[in-house]
């Protein structure tokens, strides 16, 4: 693991590449003076958007359209989220989704962190399978719509991340 270090790191950023990738990065403001490491896949836009950032590769698909596939794969990032948060013991799993944050979030959970899921600006009315599953252990969790928070019980609106850029 490339990231591993002797001593608690502030923050976990977790996040799948592409969109929710982001809109994690669009939240710099939040994440630029703490201690961290990133857990996403290794793809071209991470590579390039992480280029200066300690980061973990997670292991991919996890996607539903992926069935046995996505289904071995998070077995694998739940492993991995055991090793890397025994080597980095954050205090705070700071998370966009998808897949791949799952299984870091409730293994985060169960080892102390805090975990704060910001749903994804793609959704307005209802939340994602990814927030469905994350919000039982999350501290905190956001919608970037205030219409959301209707449909999310404990979610709380303070506006979106690109709006924040």
């Amino acid at each position: 693991m490339a990231s591993s270090t002797d001593r608690p790191i502030d923050l976990l950023l977790v996040c799948s590449t592409g969109g929710h990738l982001l809109q994690l990065v669009a939240l710099r403001e939040v994440w630029e003076d703490a201690s961290r490491v990133w857990v996403t896949f290794d793809r071209s836009d991470a590579r390039s958007l992480l280029s200066a950032e300690p980061v973990v590769h997670a292991f991919g698909p996890t996607s539903r359209a992926f069935g046995l596939r996505a289904v071995v794969n998070t077995l694998r990032n739940a492993a991995l989220a055991w090793r890397v948060l025994s080597a980095t013991r954050p205090a705070v799993i700071l998370t966009t989704g998808a897949g791949v944050a799952v299984p870091f979030a409730w293994v985060g959970r169960l080892r102390g962190a805090r975990v704060v899921y910001v749903e994804s600006l793609t959704r307005i009315d209802g939340p994602s399978l990814s927030c469905r599953l994350i919000a039982p252990v999350a501290a905190r969790v956001y919608g970037q719509w205030p219409e959301l928070t209707r449909a999310v019980r404990r979610a709380r609106y303070a506006g979106n991340v690109f709006s924040r850029a």
